[in-house]
């Protein structure tokens, strides 16, 4: 009890486990920022556990704090590279850039494209085998979780935008001389 999982992307912490069950606390915040709130009995899910203090770090930081869901708009088959794209909730939008760092449902990957409210990502035949993403069809929806760098650095820049701008003071306060 008290470990966290990662289910599809979304981080939670098990409050029971027994016979090979798991049982969760959801909060409605929880549900409105991802797709749990539409899971079924028996649906196939993207499990991961927490890294621990000298685990390897592959792949992007995943906190398993989704920004918000994205719906499968189409998906294409070149040779033997397959390409997905995503519309994603307006809020999740900002965060979403070429070649930067997102995870579909969890799975960790890269942005090939972003562009008119969409981003597209190139699957290689082992991800779509080895995750639920394989079996999505046009229409699903996912958990989008962008990269923490790229959420703090727009983030900030808002807050500069709208007067709330960084000081000397708060920068020397932070170690920068």
């Amino acid at each position: 009890n008290g470990d966290s999982l990662c289910v599809n992307g979304v981080c939670l912490t098990a409050v029971s486990i027994r016979d090979g069950v798991v049982e969760f606390d959801v909060i409605e915040e929880t549900l409105r920022r991802s797709t749990l709130r539409s899971f079924r009995k028996g649906q196939r899910a993207n499990l991961e556990m927490s890294l621990r203090v000298g685990d390897t770090i592959d792949g992007h930081f995943v906190q398993g704090h989704v920004d918000g869901t994205a719906t499968l708009a189409r998906r294409a088959e070149e040779r033997r590279e397959h390409l997905f794209w995503f519309e994603p909730e307006d809020r999740a939008r900002p965060y979403l850039i070429p070649k930067g760092s997102v995870t579909i449902d969890g799975v960790s990957l890269t942005i090939a494209d972003a562009s008119r409210g969409e981003f597209s990502v190139a699957l290689i035949p082992t991800t779509l085998d080895l995750t639920t993403i394989g079996s999505l069809r046009k229409g699903d929806q996912v958990n989008v979780e962008s990269d923490i760098i790229t959420r703090t650095v727009i983030h900030r820049l808002s807050c500069i935008e709208k007067g709330g701008g960084i000081t000397l003071d708060e920068l020397q306060a932070q170690g920068f001389a």
